[in-house]
């Protein structure tokens, strides 16, 4: 059987390396740490947490909970690793990080079909299968490696994302339709009058920003001005740059207002809206709170705050497919957030799919291609769609899943009735993949 190269021992690399061995395929797993360390890593464990303990939300009314049972029933090590070290969170699954690292390190280890070798990888393999998942903070080495496999210009070194918010969870008695100068309706438009204008402004540059990283400075942010940055500037400018009304009319006033906050569609369904020029370092209970000051989103539902910070990731709508195989090269797979999916469990399920998929081509079988009314399919989906433009980081959503044949006015029904299906998918997924089949170990 094929050998599989998997370079990254992170959660995305651990879990297309955990998935191939289960079928039988002998992985050699790279990680350079403790060799090389980054600045976010302390220990020399595999699958380690750097930001957080928590892996967000298990309940079902939660797209995140929604993941990880999908993950969970496709037999998944991240997730089992952290049932098995599960900590008192609430309605979250947190984990104790250092029993959760080396209950991954421990599998790894011990499986004989893994090889885990402890060095740096600098240039990508040509005569095998190989599974990239080095991580956002991939080493300047393999960083040039992957520039170069991609072109230079689907390589990115920083996140700088807006908001995105819900279509349902807006006020459209105060938002109206438009494009500028009358050129179709292509926007959703916030219309403020000069003292909501002054009293958002007041709240946005006193509000409560991200602290930097050691490792994270000002270079980071050049070619893209937070919004708070950019307000402190002056009152009014804001009003002649992301703000600025000139060429809109709202229609229930026949006039330009005095500022205008744009929302852009952000998936096909037009589901989901981004916050136009709203790239901030603002903390995220921050962002809720000023944000919802803007006429129409009071009760918005945000899916992804806005975030700045030192990044690597690929624009994936350009180059993958939804099995993270690159489109003009069937040897060379992705994982993880390198990818472009924002967050632990949504990392480890983009491995999740590599890893099943890869398996069950090595054994003459059909790969999977997960369906958008599942969580685990939307996001492969989302991030392989090549109709994206501005691609950033995507977390696990219900905006992003195929919705309902019909209305359901509750929105913990209408989500529960989602995860119902997407669970129900998934269970007749394993039955007729042949998956069972090729796990031997």
């Amino acid at each position: 059987m094929d050998k599989v190269v998997v370079i990254g021992g992170g959660l995305a690399g651990c879990e297309a390396a955990w998935q191939l061995a289960r079928a039988g395929i002998h992985v050699e797993l790279y990680e350079m740490r403790p060799h090389n360390m980054t600045p976010a890593h302390h220990t020399e464990y595999l699958g380690e947490l750097v930001c957080s303990n928590s892996l967000g939300s298990f309940r079902l009314e939660n797209a995140s909970g929604l993941l990880k049972e999908e993950m969970r029933l496709l037999g998944s090590l991240i997730i089992e690793a952290a049932d098995a070290t599960k900590v008192p969170a609430g309605g979250a699954l947190a984990v104790d990080r250092q029993l959760f690292a080396q209950y991954i390190t421990d599998k790894i280890q011990s499986h004989p079909c893994i090889s885990l070798i402890r060095e740096e990888v600098k240039s990508i393999p040509q005569d095998c299968y190989v599974v990239i998942a080095t991580g956002p903070l991939s080493s300047p080495a393999i960083s040039e490696a992957i520039k170069r496999l991609v072109n230079h210009e689907y390589l990115y070194f920083f996140d700088a994302a807006a908001p995105i918010v819900v279509r349902d969870s807006l006020d459209f008695n105060k938002i109206f339709k438009a494009s500028r100068y009358g050129r179709g309706e292509d926007y959703l438009n916030c219309p403020m009058t000069k003292e909501e204008y002054e009293r958002f402004w007041h709240e946005l540059v006193n509000a409560k920003t991200v602290a930097l990283k050691e490792f994270e400075d000002e270079k980071v942010f050049e070619g893209c001005m937070p919004i708070e940055v950019m307000a402190k500037r002056g009152i009014d400018t804001l009003r002649f740059g992301p703000l600025k009304p000139v060429g809109l009319r709202d229609p229930r006033t026949g006039q330009e207002p005095y500022a205008v906050v744009q929302l852009r569609q952000d998936n096909r369904r037009a589901t989901l809206y981004n916050m136009v020029g709203f790239q901030t370092n603002l903390l995220f209970g921050e962002q809720k709170r000023v944000f919802s000051m803007i006429p129409g989103l009071e009760n918005a539902e945000f899916v992804r705050y806005g975030v700045m910070h030192r990044n690597t990731y690929i624009n994936s709508p350009k180059l993958l497919n939804s099995y993270y195989g690159l489109r003009n090269n069937p040897y060379i797979y992705f994982a993880g957030q390198i990818t472009g999916v924002e967050g632990y469990v949504e990392s480890a399920s983009s491995g999740l799919v590599v890893g099943l998929n890869l398996a069950l081509m090595l054994h003459g079988k059909q790969p999977i291609d997960f369906p958008d009314t599942t969580a685990i399919g939307a996001l492969a989906h989302y991030i392989s769609d090549p109709r994206i433009e501005n691609f950033q980081p995507m977390n696990s959503n219900f905006g992003i899943i195929a919705p309902l044949d019909k209305k359901v006015r509750s929105r913990r029904d209408r989500n529960l009735m989602i995860s119902e299906r997407a669970l129900q998918t998934i269970k007749q997924i394993i039955e007729s993949s042949g998956l069972d089949s090729v796990r031997i170990h």
